[in-house]
């Protein structure tokens, strides 16, 4: 698990364009980003490593399991925080863990204009596909006669009577967690939780996403330190 400076859990929202101070538009997805409550602090003498839990979404307290309310209700007494029972929860090393409590409150201010993250959702599902789709081929000759249009071709080295692992074949295609890295940070909305950044965030449109500012060398020192 890699080191992050910051770490937020939010959803998308959708895609659309903003206009810069000289009149450019830029394509973005906006991205309801937090509130994220800081709801476990996992510690290197205890757990064998450094890190911090995160709930998101808060969930009626007749809709929680008795485990997620006893989590909670631990969390919240060790604390002596009001933490929401949250429907995700997710762990991040963070580089500083002791800049963070228990029971802390992080919103869309944690982020800034301009800094580069990294957005981690599962991509949108395609069902089975085929190789030309799945795998982006261009395809064979257009012209009529040709009887292999859209067809994979070759397979490669048939004397093992086998097809080899990792040959590009028809198949299912997406519903894969996917990371897309360094989007820069275009506008932050604090009082409406909202981010978005510049270009195009995996998943459908309400889909969960994770966002993410990896460590710096000087955080990342730090953070091997602990």
């Amino acid at each position: 698990m890699r080191l992050v400076e910051k770490a937020l859990l939010g959803r998308k929202i959708g895609m659309t364009q903003l206009f810069g101070e000289e009149g450019a538009a830029t394509a973005v997805t906006v991205i309801a980003a937090g509130p994220c409550y800081v709801v476990q602090r996992k510690q290197a003498t205890k757990e064998g490593y450094d890190a911090l839990q995160l709930g998101y979404e808060e969930l009626p307290a007749k809709r929680a399991t008795k485990p997620q309310a006893g989590h909670f209700r631990k969390a919240a007494e060790k604390s002596k925080a009001e933490i929401p029972i949250c429907r995700h929860l997710a762990e991040f090393r963070f580089a500083d863990c002791d800049a963070y409590q228990v029971g802390a409150r992080l919103g869309a201010d944690v982020f800034t204009v301009g800094e580069r993250v990294d957005v981690t959702a599962t991509s949108k599902g395609k069902g089975f596909a085929g190789a030309h789709k799945r795998h982006g081929f261009s395809g064979g000759p257009a012209s009529h006669g040709s009887m292999s249009h859209r067809r994979p071709g070759s397979s490669g080295a048939t004397d093992a009577a086998r097809t080899f692992k990792g040959t590009k074949k028809p198949g299912h295609m997406g519903n894969r967690r996917t990371t897309v890295k360094a989007l820069r940070v275009y506008m932050i909305d604090s009082e409406r939780g909202v981010v978005a950044v510049a270009g195009s965030v995996p998943g459908p449109s309400g889909g969960l996403v994770m966002v993410v500012s990896p460590a710096t060398s000087a955080s990342r020192s730090r953070g091997e330190g602990q």
